[in-house]
């Protein structure tokens, strides 16, 4: 393992973080321009709608220029997401920064993953994944917290828009630090037979070469699997702060803090299934991790206490917080010939953020927030099947 490399890699994470930030944005922007529920939950949907479109020719794209400058192009993507909320809170811009940030993260989240295999030279297990997506935890957690303190404290002159022009330094020298990283990079070259079909052009034979991927049972089982974990995260994250403005009439600026505790759970979940995983098996730990997205839900759809609230959203993170990494790298250790591919067509399933949050809106604008939380539990129970149903092929 080299550190040196390790380290710039995983800053990468902190940025591909960011994206978290729409739950928490969602909210404000909803009060700022007096939304219902169904417009605001169309900002998170747009930035995952085009996970559907990038994944795949993203993967495509790591044959042909490596996977560190594929990952620096979603940086500069990125960068320019979060440069256009400091100058305007029109919707229309606002429509156009959430389109940057969600193209740039499909980018990023399609090659960061494999360009950590890189780095630990064919390694990338679910405890240095999951050790990643911690690291992405801390960007998320901080979000609702930098922007209730901008709200409260009017920051920069920006509100709770502060978080931008903070995020805009930390995502510059991310950029700058990978940029100055040599990293040896095997995926960098020509399309050969697995991305391209005869008498196809590269783009279309990729597509077919990866949604053929899903003749496999376990691949379309996984595709599936991290669908209903996306919803599920995206969908708690928007809508936990309604919960407690609906349940217990808080403002807004103190209900977007359960998004932190949220996010700080699933850190936790994360950091402590990068340890565990030694010592347990990663399947073993996924159906601990659903069976506590499972409580969770019962608590949002119960719960009428600040306290009983909190506990519930906190396990929701803590249970969340794993099986993104335990999926893909199962995954990936199914197919080891065709990881760009195989990368490729589950961060695509990150289109779940897309699907759910538009359920969610529908639902809570007819049932109030319970209606909300019960699209949620579709995707805890979808995963406690995928467990079930995927423990056999999936046993090592």
């Amino acid at each position: 393992m080299n550190y040196k490399k390790l380290i710039p890699v995983m800053l990468c994470f902190f940025a591909m973080g960011f994206v978290d930030m729409v739950g928490i944005a969602s909210n404000y922007v909803k009060a700022d321009l007096d939304l219902s529920d169904t417009m605001a939950n169309t900002l998170p949907s747009l930035v995952f709608l085009w996970f559907l479109i990038f994944s795949i020719p993203t993967s495509l794209l790591m044959n042909k220029i490596g996977r560190k400058n594929t990952v620096l192009l979603s940086l500069l993507l990125t960068l320019a997401a979060m440069l256009v909320p400091v100058f305007t809170l029109d919707f229309t811009m606002l429509l156009l920064s959430f389109s940057l940030l969600g193209i740039g993260n499909a980018i990023m989240q399609t090659s960061l993953n494999p360009l950590v295999d890189s780095v630990m030279n064919g390694g990338a297990s679910a405890s240095t994944l999951t050790f990643g997506q911690f690291i992405k935890s801390i960007a998320s957690f901080l979000a609702p917290i930098i922007a209730s303190w901008g709200a409260t404290t009017n920051a920069f002159g920006f509100g709770w828009r502060a978080i931008y022009p903070i995020y805009l330094c930390v995502g510059i020298l991310t950029t700058l630090l990978l940029f100055g990283t040599k990293i040896t990079d095997p995926s960098k070259s020509p399309l050969k037979g697995e991305t391209s079909c005869a008498g196809s052009s590269p783009l279309r034979g990729g597509w077919v070469g990866s949604f053929a991927l899903l003749r496999d049972p376990f691949i379309l089982l996984c595709f599936l699997a991290i669908i209903c974990h996306v919803g599920i995260d995206v969908g708690t994250s928007i809508t936990a702060p309604k919960i407690l403005m609906e349940r217990t009439g808080i403002g807004l600026n103190e209900a977007a803090i359960i998004g932190t505790i949220y996010f700080v759970a699933k850190a936790a979940g994360s950091f402590s299934g990068s340890f565990i995983m030694n010592y347990v098996k990663d399947w073993t730990f996924l159906l601990l991790s659903v069976l506590m997205m499972v409580l969770s839900a019962l608590g949002l759809v119960f719960g009428e206490s600040t306290t009983v609230i909190y506990a519930s959203v906190a396990l929701m993170g803590f249970g969340n917080g794993n099986p993104f990494s335990i999926v893909f790298a199962r995954a990936l250790q199914a197919v080891p010939d065709k990881k760009n591919e195989v990368s490729g067509l589950l961060i695509m399933g990150i289109f779940g953020g897309t699907i759910f949050p538009l359920l969610m809106g529908f639902a809570s604008d007819a049932f109030g927030q319970t209606g909300a939380v019960a699209v949620i539990s579709l995707g805890i129970i979808y995963l406690l099947a995928f467990y079930l149903q995927g423990r056999k092929p999936s046993a090592a």
